[in-house]
This record gives structure tokens, C-alpha cells and sequence, in this order.
């Protein structure tokens, strides 16, 4: 009896992680872009400092950074991700570097155009994901471009659409950085806020609108620009860091 017992729990724990979401982080941060009249002093540490985060809540993540966070190389791992992720997983993709109207400046932006990563490509890029549970946070100066340059807005919105965008700043803003604070002011108060500084209610679980509430407010206390949430309502209850695990 005690064998049989044994092997049944066993086999509900099997099956039980066989369903299991899992959560795919894709992390990209350009500090060095073989330039120092662009080069930034703290987007790496942005999205390493982020990988930390992550790691802790069990989730699997990537990390490019500088040299190789070209166009090329960031769709490739990110259609990996895409390849893998099931139905009932979560994909969270994290931006930090050079900005512009309607694209990310990606390593190489500066020697060429076709190595900025458009926001419309890396939009239809997403649209493959099994999942409806996709989040993207973006440290970069116009990163509310993203909603002007794409059909994102109308296709996050749609009721069978899961794709939330976090912006660092309006269209038409700079995102800042700060050498005291140690990191983008839109990243330190992402990294705080999942940390769960932004867990309002004390649940230990911070969800997608919690989060976007404590960004905006720490923001906006510290810097000029203002950070913007892109998504369907239906995800602000989505809990992004759970810490009562």
C-alpha cells in the first residue's frame, strides 16, 4: 500500500509540472556600442540586474548584451523562445539601450539602418507565440513609438490577443539614465517593483497592474518622462513575480 501511495504521488507530480507554466525571459541591454559618442554607462547593468530577478522566480532566461544584441541575434534567440513556449507558458522580453522613432537600436544601428530592430518587426515577430502571455518591458528614448510605427495597439487590444507593452517614455520623450541611482530610472524601478515593492496588497504577488502603478509613480517622481502600459485589460491581473513560493 505504501509503494502504490508512493508511486500515485509521484506520477500527480509528474504530471502536474508536464502542465506547469514556465516562464522564457529574453534579456537584450546595449552598454557598448563600439562608440563612445553612444556608448551608455548602465543598460547592462539594467537587464543583468533584471536576469537576477528572474532566476529567483524559477524562469529560464537568456542574456544578450552589447556586441552581440544585434537585430539578427535578438530575433533568433527570440523565435527560440517561440519555438519552445507552449500555450499556457509566459514569455517576458526586456529592452535596455539606444532608442527611436519606431525602433530599438540595436548594436550596429549606428553603422547601419538594417541593424535597428523596427518595432513592427519585432511585433509580427511576436504574433507567432503560442501564449497569450507575453510582456515586454522597454528602457529607450521614444519607446511610445511602438504604438504609432505598428499595429500594435489595435492587436494587443483585440480580445484574443496577449501582448502588454511597458514603455519607458511617451513617443515623443527621452528615457534617462542615472549614474548615482546605478540604472535607467524606468529599469530601477521595474527591478524594484518586481522585487515587490510594488505588491500593494500584500499578497506577495506582483501583477501586471500593480507594477505599471509603481513604475509611473516612481518615475515621474524622479525623472521627466512618462512611462506608458500597451495591452488588454483582461492581463493586469496577470501576476508577473509570484514571492510566496
Amino acid at each position: 500500500m505504501k509503494k502504490l501511495t508512493t508511486f500515485i504521488m509521484v506520477l500527480a507530480f509528474a504530471i502536474a509540472n508536464t502542465f506547469a507554466q514556465k516562464t522564457y525571459v529574453l534579456l537584450t541591454g546595449v552598454s557598448n556600442y563600439g562608440n563612445a559618442d553612444l556608448n551608455l554607462g548602465n543598460t547592462t547593468k539594467d537587464v543583468k540586474a533584471l536576469q537576477k530577478v528572474f532566476d529567483n522566480q524559477g524562469a529560464k532566461t537568456v542574456l544578450v548584451t552589447s556586441k552581440f544584441a544585434t537585430r539578427a541575434k535578438i530575433l533568433e534567440k527570440l523565435d527560440a523562445i517561440l519555438t519552445v513556449a507552449k500555450e499556457e507558458d509566459m514569455i517576458i522580453f526586456a529592452y535596455s539601450g539606444h532608442g527611436t522613432e519606431g525602433a530599438m537600436a540595436t548594436y550596429g544601428a549606428d553603422v547601419s539602418p538594417s541593424n535597428m530592430l523596427s518595432y513592427r518587426e519585432f511585433v509580427n515577430h511576436l504574433k507567432a507565440s503560442k501564449t497569450k502571455k507575453v510582456f515586454c518591458f522597454i528602457d529607450a528614448c521614444k519607446a511610445g513609438s511602438v504604438v504609432e510605427t505598428s499595429d500594435l495597439y489595435e492587436w494587443s487590444n483585440d480580445g484574443n490577443a496577449g501582448m502588454t507593452f511597458f514603455l519607458a517614455c511617451a513617443a515623443d520623450e527621452y528615457s534617462y539614465e542615472n549614474d548615482w541611482v546605478g540604472h535607467g530610472y524606468f529599469s530601477k524601478a521595474l527591478i524594484k517593483g518586481l522585487r515587490g515593492m510594488a505588491d500593494t496588497n500584500g499578497d506577495k504577488k506582483v501583477t501586471v497592474f500593480e507594477l505599471f502603478k509603481y513604475i509611473h509613480a516612481d518615475v515621474k517622481r524622479r525623472s521627466s518622462q512618462t512611462p506608458k502600459l500597451v495591452g488588454p485589460r483582461s492581463q493586469h491581473d496577470t501576476v508577473i513575480t509570484d514571492w510566496d513560493k
